[in-house]
């Protein structure tokens, strides 16, 4: 038997055991700015990674599919994704008109910040005196459960803001019976079931979110991820990329 070989087979095969033995032993200099949160978009019919021609294509990906945009994990749009919220934040962002804005933001505001006056212009954007516009954006930090339970952020603007608010009014008039009487639990206590469907008005038609309420977490883990999650959030430590592909929840065109 040759010597190399013999050696392998006396070592013996690699357990996972060995690497949750070593869970976080060497991170090295990692901070949240050497890591990219995942978004979960939908796809729509213009969205590049639908077109074959296109440099971020991917293969297999569909209008009104979903998409984890660090991963390129393609989810089916009707059956959807199982979710549990985390952290909710309203931003405002800045953005330069699509062609100038090399698709970053220019500034992101939070809820409690002094927003810059805006004047409201014939396609309904909100303009800055710099010829910028602000878009109200929803974000929804959460834990993906399918597969391999996952950081991500859902991002809603436009026509989404109605569903985030109905996600928000859903989870908030979560109440449940306690030893001390009635409270609500954290977000995180409950999964959401979000699919993409069919959505029109008069200046045309896109996919968008769809969310139902599932039942009550389960599995310890998840929920102890989620929390750990959201302690992060809160804290400042964790930053979203918002890029012009990335942060939309639309998927055909945005400011519907």
């Amino acid at each position: 038997m040759n010597k190399e070989i013999a050696e392998k087979q006396k070592a013996g095969a690699l357990s996972t055991d060995m690497f949750e033995a070593d869970k976080l032993q060497d991170t090295g200099a990692l901070t949240p700015e050497d890591q990219a949160l995942p978004f979960l978009k939908i796809l729509g019919q213009l969205s590049p990674e639908v077109n074959k021609r296109d440099a971020k294509y991917v293969k297999g990906a569909e209008p009104g599919m979903i998409i984890n945009t660090v991963t390129n994990e393609l989810f089916d749009g009707e059956k959807g994704i199982d979710i549990l919220p985390v952290y909710y934040k309203r931003q405002y962002i800045e953005w330069k008109d699509r062609g100038d804005s090399g698709g970053a933001p220019v500034k992101i505001y939070d809820a409690s910040d002094d927003l810059p006056a805006t004047t409201r212009d014939k396609a309904n954007k909100d303009r800055l005196a710099n010829g910028n516009y602000l878009e109200t954006t929803a974000s929804h930090f959460v834990i993906k459960l399918n597969g391999v339970p996952q950081r991500a952020l859902i991002s809603m603007k436009a026509t989404q803001l109605k569903i985030s608010r109905k996600w928000n009014s859903m989870m908030n008039n979560i109440v449940l019976r306690g030893n001390n009487g009635l409270y609500q639990p954290p977000s995180f206590s409950h999964i959401y079931k979000l699919r993409s469907v069919q959505q029109s008005n008069d200046k045309g038609t896109w996919f968008g979110w769809d969310v139902s309420k599932v039942g009550e977490v389960k599995d310890k883990g998840s929920y102890e991820m989620a929390k750990a999650f959201s302690q992060l959030v809160s804290k400042g430590q964790v930053e979203a990329k918002h890029t012009s592909d990335s942060n939309t929840g639309t998927s055909k065109q945005s400011h519907f």
